[in-house]
């Protein structure tokens, strides 16, 4: 599973629209297998949907969204957890604990 969290400085960057970043996450079989940080270049609401769909991302984890984005991201088959802050590492960890 590719899980991709909206980052900046280690946190849960809370306004998915205005994203630098997101931390990718490669997750198998109950863990994270790799990750990286990767820099959307500016990119706006709605290509930051077609951004990580073009990456593979099957699971958004972030902040505050507006209803646009969110409509975008359930288009590209995106599973979306908002509302969500704190240490990106850890919110990773606690979807995988969830869905074991």
């Amino acid at each position: 599973m590719k899980v991709a969290v909206t980052y900046e400085n280690g946190e849960v960057f809370q306004h998915f629209g205005h994203s630098e970043a997101f931390k990718l996450y490669e997750v198998e079989g109950g863990e994270v297998k790799s990750s990286e940080v990767v820099p959307t270049n500016g990119s706006g609401h709605g290509a930051l949907a077609g951004f990580l769909r073009e990456r593979g991302v099957e699971v958004l984890i972030c902040g505050g969204i507006g209803a646009g984005a969110q409509n975008a991201l359930a288009e590209a088959g995106i599973k979306l957890y908002g509302g969500v802050s704190g240490s990106a590492d850890s919110a990773v960890q606690a979807l995988i604990e969830g869905n074991k």
